[in-house]
């Protein structure tokens, strides 16, 4: 058993540190079975086995690195930092917290969580079209708003396209009340809600009205072409290999392509027919195509939704075996 110190600058860093509820420290002591106390609000003395001592000394030398840079601290941060340590996967702190996202809301700080969702950044900065595939709470869609509005923000692109399958499974919307804007809205609601987090409601009614910022069904993308344009296809996993086709030849010049979707919620009647899963074998090796693929570890949702995922992975795993 041995001791180590850490010397705290503030209270106000030792509460972000601690997390609402003391639930940071808790996490930390429970994942590494280590005791941490604290002595004047200005020093931590972490006791436990030497191994676990000198791993949770290290990320919580991180954590305040990240304090001390001005940023905030979540609950699920912590964890995935406690995972990548536990995994001998080492994270460069700074790079990861600095990448930041200019969007409408200046307060809104807007970066990568993880170094999935990082190379996901780096992906879109690369390239002109770029698949993002991974399970629910990874931060796909949120994070494609970010990317375009930033880049509606610094004049890179004139418009930002926002494209769903209308309805899973397919896109009839006539049974539905109202005008087309009516049909379709409940289907972009995770877009809008997105948006609005980034940027003030009246710019995004304003933008809308201008048709700066356009939502289009997928069926309606066909016969267009789109030069300097922002342009995201989110839950494609829903769209069919013809349907793909159609929409990535949309692409003119100027412009950006982010296309999201979990193959593991598919709900096209036969899912073998998902465009999203054959497209990455029709496209490999093509310069300026990109796919990233996120996993549970870059949920960045309630950590249940992360033990929701791999349950759900175990159970297909389980199915595959008895076929």
């Amino acid at each position: 058993m041995i001791k180590k110190n850490i010397f705290i600058n503030s209270k106000d860093e030792l509460r972000e540190l601690f997390g609402k509820y003391d639930e940071n420290i808790k996490l930390i002591s429970e994942c590494f079975s280590i005791k941490i106390s604290t002595q004047n609000d200005s020093k931590l003395v972490i006791s436990g086995i030497k191994s676990e001592v000198n791993k949770s000394t290290k990320i919580i030398e991180g954590l305040l690195s990240i304090i001390r840079e001005g940023h905030s601290l979540s609950l699920s941060e912590v964890k995935y930092h406690i995972e990548m340590s536990k995994n001998k996967q080492p994270v460069d702190w700074k790079l990861l917290y600095s990448n930041v996202i200019d969007v409408f809301k200046k307060e809104k700080e807007i970066r990568p969580k993880t170094l999935g969702q990082k190379k996901f950044i780096d992906a879109v900065r690369k390239n002109e079209i770029v698949f993002v595939i991974g399970p629910a709470g990874t931060g796909k869609t949120y994070l494609a708003v970010a990317i375009a509005l930033s880049a509606l923000k610094s004049k890179s692109v004139n418009r930002i396209i926002l494209v769903r399958p209308a309805v899973e499974a397919g896109e009839s919307l006539g049974y539905l009340p109202g005008d087309l804007l009516e049909k379709i809205e409940p289907y972009f609601r995770p877009l809008y809600d997105a948006i609005y987090e980034m940027m003030p409601s009246e710019k995004f009614q304003k933008y809308m009205e201008r048709g700066i910022i356009e939502i289009a069904p997928l069926a309606y993308m066909r016969g267009r072409t789109l030069n300097d344009s922002f342009i995201i296809l989110d839950d494609a996993q829903n769209t069919t290999l013809g349907q793909m086709k159609m929409f990535l030849t949309r692409f003119g010049f100027g412009s950006k392509i982010i296309i999201n979707g979990d193959i593991t919620q598919i709900d096209l009647p036969r899912k073998d027919n998902s465009g999203l899963i054959k497209i990455s074998k029709v496209l490999e090796n093509i310069k300026g195509i990109e796919f990233i693929y996120l996993n549970d570890q870059d949920v960045v949702r309630h950590r249940l939704v992360q033990e929701i995922i791999r349950a759900y992975e175990r159970e297909d795993l389980r199915n595959q075996e008895m076929e």
